[in-house]
């Protein structure tokens, strides 16, 4: 084998290549669960030396503050159950000046007494003037559907009996629901009060009654005149036809008696018996009663007929009675009335609307729920407040039945009371808040608020006082009373439980 140069360098040997390294995938299996382990493992070492680096020590940290109490004073005030509901300020019952013209002979021309918008207008007042006749306001619920006049009967007559006594007149029987004579005085002194003259009644009346008056008279006369013949009739013979008929009684037996003592015959003396009892006969029939049937009869006729002309007078007399038209008066259901709106104008045509009335007072008309409706009754106070504030008194005047067709609403309505009609009709038309106390304490008392109750473990009611000088508290037991308005009034013999001392209400 030939020697190698040592100058030349001798080729290294081939080295085998080494083995080849095995791929792990690192996007699935657990080569993804190693990368993952590790990263977290290295996250976690930094975040630790870096947490010591910055901040203090956990043995360095203060504690947490404890949650401070929330607490609210005592109180002494009175505690009202309320029923809240809204209402509208205005006046009564309004109604249009709606008038039965159908008896009146010409138009319905208003011809003086327009009213003037704000008047009040009360029973017998003159409401307005149409066709030169007073439209006069009565008390009462009927509408005047018919004129009334003697004779007539019914509910409108006793409402207008009960409308007339109101005013101090009196028509007579009230409870009697016939139109009569009395009734028709009644109705000429309304008449009088009002300022205008009754109204008539018709012509063909007023000659039933000359004709009536003229019948009676001649009856009178007739009367007289029977009562005449039966009073001479009756009257029989005077003194001297019975002085005429003694002495023919005494005559005769003288004439008797003289030819009896002159011995006359017989025959004579039988004539001369005869003649003495005829004189005593005729005397006689002078002392019986004389016989005036026949003037009777005629007196009985002549009285039979004067009573049925006095009737016929009567029913005349009645029929001319002062009447009460339809047309002169308006019932209201209440007064006094206040004008609202006039479109009535002198010598213009009489329409429904041409006046419109209200009630003379402003009242409260609301709603409240069917549920509460069964805690008011009429007469309860309540309370309503103004824009500015202020607050109102005011009491039910009457709780109704369903509100405009809706079964679950009640309407109410309430009477203002103590406050002036000027602050009265600054709040017309506006819509307030009503208020209605329905259980109250007796008087101011201690009261908590609600939130500062609790119970105890034998349900008793507690209140936690707390002493803000010293940060104590201390939980009382208490009795509690009405509540309503987020407060409960309690009652405690623990002299910590006085107006000013403040109770936890939370924490």
């Amino acid at each position: 084998m030939p020697t190698a140069d040592p100058a030349t360098p001798v080729p290294e040997a081939p080295q085998p290549p080494p083995p080849a390294r095995r791929r792990i995938p690192l996007t699935r299996g657990p080569g993804l669960i190693a990368l993952v382990a590790g990263i977290a493992v290295v996250a976690l070492g930094v975040g630790l030396v870096l947490g010591r680096a910055v901040l203090p020590s956990s043995a360095a940290e203060p504690p947490a503050p404890e949650a401070a109490s929330i607490t609210a004073p005592l109180e002494t005030r009175v505690i009202s159950s309320t029923i809240t509901a809204r209402a509208d300020v205005t006046y009564a019952d309004a109604v249009d000046l709606d008038i039965d013209v159908s008896a009146l002979s010409g138009p319905a021309v208003v011809t003086g007494r327009v009213p003037e918008v704000g008047a009040v207008v009360d029973a017998a007042q003159v409401i307005i003037e149409v066709a030169g006749r007073p439209v006069i306001a009565l008390p009462g619920e009927l509408p005047a559907y018919r004129s009334l006049r003697a004779g007539y009967s019914g509910p409108d007559v006793l409402q207008l009996k009960a409308a007339l006594v109101s005013l101090g007149i009196d028509p007579g029987d009230a409870a009697n629901d016939v139109y009569d004579a009395r009734t028709a005085a009644a109705v000429d002194e309304l008449y009088r009060r009002a300022g205008y003259p009754s109204p008539e009644s018709s012509p063909d009346a007023r000659r039933a009654v000359e004709s009536a008056e003229r019948a009676v008279s001649d009856a009178a006369t007739q009367v007289a005149a029977a009562r005449s013949a039966v009073e001479a009739a009756g009257a029989g013979v005077s003194a001297a036809e019975r002085l005429a008929a003694d002495n023919a009684v005494r005559q005769a037996q003288r004439e008797f008696d003289a030819a009896a003592a002159a011995g006359e015959s017989q025959a004579q003396l039988d004539t001369l018996a005869d003649a003495v009892e005829l004189a005593k006969a005729r005397r006689a029939e002078l002392d019986r009663a004389p016989n005036v049937s026949d003037q009777q009869a005629s007196l009985d006729s002549a009285l039979a007929a004067q009573n049925q002309a006095e009737a016929e007078r009567t029913r005349a007399r009645d029929d001319a009675l002062t009447p009460l038209l339809s047309s002169e008066v308006r019932y209201l259901t209440s007064l006094p009335r206040r004008v609202d709106e006039v479109s009535a104008k002198r010598g213009g045509t009489l329409t429904a609307d041409a006046v419109s009335l209200s009630g003379a007072a402003i009242l409260l008309d609301g709603t409240v729920s069917a549920s509460d409706a069964e805690h008011l009754v009429a007469g309860q106070p309540a309370a309503f407040v103004t824009d500015d504030g202020r607050e109102l008194q005011a009491v039910i005047r009457e709780v109704g039945d369903e509100a405009d067709g809706d079964e679950k609403r009640r309407s109410l309505l309430l009477d203002p009371v103590g406050v002036d009609q000027q602050t009265m009709d600054a709040l017309r038309g506006k819509n307030v808040r009503v208020t209605i106390p329905i259980e109250s304490t007796d008087g101011e008392v201690l009261a908590a608020p609600v939130a500062a109750l609790t119970a105890g473990p034998t349900g008793e009611s507690r209140v936690t006082v707390a002493d803000e000088a010293s940060g104590e508290e201390a939980t009382v037991a208490v009795t509690t009373g009405l509540s309503a308005g987020g407060f409960v009034e309690i009652r405690g013999d623990d002299p910590r439980l006085e107006a000013g001392a403040r109770v936890v209400v939370g924490r």
